[in-house]
């Protein structure tokens, strides 16, 4: 067995995941962490998420074999390695939904569907861009504005009788349109499931170009919004377009998870290739 680590540092939060790795039959995820980083040093956020994750693991820091990362790894000194974010989540979506050949990232900063074959290797990917309106930045000051804590987001969004379109693609105009909508007296219910539908009608574009259909692991930190769920499975049923888009409890740390899953691969083929003695 392999015992790694997985240190996702992102831009609103660090995410951190233990795996005891014997291979793809034999691979458990023994603890984990989250840390928002708001107001802190990241170095400190850092720290303390790995710190966190080793205690919910049980596990000596003495004792990983190897620490990979994913995202800003120079905020990770004690890294052994790094590997691209997009690989991270491709290999932790399928680790969280084995039946998926897709992963759709939805992050703080953009959208992004990954395509992979059942090793987790990728084959194709799209991303949305940083100024559209649809990031989990862009939803989280949108939340603070209406007065509405991110974990109401998604119940809220799902009780709309009349959602209010929101067409702009510059998140700073969705926001003036959202100014509007507050002042002509729509309800948040409406407002939230009209952002919902924008954000989803885009990210199906996105696995549409990505030529992609069946089962999609949603990673990322909006895959907890019931609401952006139940919209982009209600934009692709209005598009009769089949999608099977499949939220995991451990979504978020899909990256954390992935790069562990990695760095345990790589640890195995580095002992391997080390001369004896």
């Amino acid at each position: 067995m392999t015992l790694s680590a997985g240190v996702d540092v992102g831009s609103n939060s660090v995410k951190a995941a233990l795996v005891d790795d014997g291979g793809a039959d034999a691979r458990r995820l023994l603890g984990s962490a989250v840390q928002r980083i708001r107001g802190m040093d990241l170095a400190d956020a850092v720290e303390e998420c790995y710190e966190a994750a080793l205690a919910a693991a049980g596990v000596e820091r003495e004792a990983v074999d190897y620490v990979a990362t994913t995202g800003e790894s120079e905020s990770v000194p004690f890294r052994t390695g790094h590997f691209y974010s997009m690989t991270a989540h491709a290999r932790g979506g399928l680790f969280l939904v084995p039946d998926a050949r897709a992963a759709l990232d939805i992050g703080a900063l953009h959208g992004r569907v990954i395509r992979m074959d059942e090793r987790g290797k990728v084959l194709d990917y799209r991303m949305t861009s940083q100024c559209a309106s649809g990031s989990g930045q862009f939803l989280e000051s949108i939340s603070r504005y209406l007065g509405v804590a991110l974990d109401e987001i998604g119940e809220l969004s799902r009780r709309a009788d009349d959602p209010e379109a929101v067409s702009s693609i510059c998140a700073v105009l969705a926001e003036t349109d959202v100014i509007n909508m507050v002042s002509r007296g729509i309800s948040t219910p409406n407002i939230l499931k009209g952002i919902h539908l924008s954000m989803a009608g885009r990210l199906i574009k996105l696995i549409k170009a990505a030529r992609i259909e069946g089962v999609v692991a949603v990673t990322g930190g909006l895959a907890a919004d019931e609401g952006l769920i139940a919209a982009m499975t209600e934009a692709a049923a209005e598009r009769e377009f089949p999608l099977d888009l499949r939220p995991h409890p451990e979504s978020a740390l899909a990256g954390a998870i992935g790069a562990a899953i990695w760095g345990a691969f790589r640890h195995r083929k580095l002992s391997r290739l080390a001369p004896a003695g």
